[in-house]
């Protein structure tokens, strides 16, 4: 199975960009659809984007506009750009292999995850 580290969040102001990246490690990495993830204090896991093994891609429509996502397969990494940054992307953001169509996580455990600030 694969092992999933989050990087790239900090503390940025409303407007700012922030890039995560997701490094995985397996050899099944280039064959996984991935998505990424967010929870908010008080608030359920809520799906932000995903991106197949040949990189069709899919956004909430709360990201969409804004956010960017891609892959790397040669470095097993995916990447969120996040641009134009609001105070409601304040969260914990997770990446996670998916199920394509309904982007189901497929993780059967989440890791730390990344944590990004959005001040007003």
């Amino acid at each position: 199975q694969v092992q999933l580290v989050e990087s790239g969040g900090g503390l940025v102001q409303a407007g700012g960009s922030l890039r995560l990246s997701c490094a995985a490690s397996g050899r099944t990495f280039s064959r996984s659809h991935m998505g990424w993830f967010r929870q908010a204090p008080g608030k359920e896991r809520e799906f932000v984007s995903a991106i197949s093994w040949n990189s069709i891609t899919y956004y909430a429509d709360s990201v969409k506009g804004r956010f960017t996502i891609s892959r790397d397969n040669a470095k097993n990494t995916v990447y969120l750009q996040m641009n134009s940054l609001k105070p409601e992307d304040t969260a914990v953001y997770y990446c996670s292999p998916v199920r394509w169509g309904d982007y189901e996580a497929l993780l059967n455990y989440w890791g730390q995850g990344t944590q990004v600030s959005v001040s007003a």
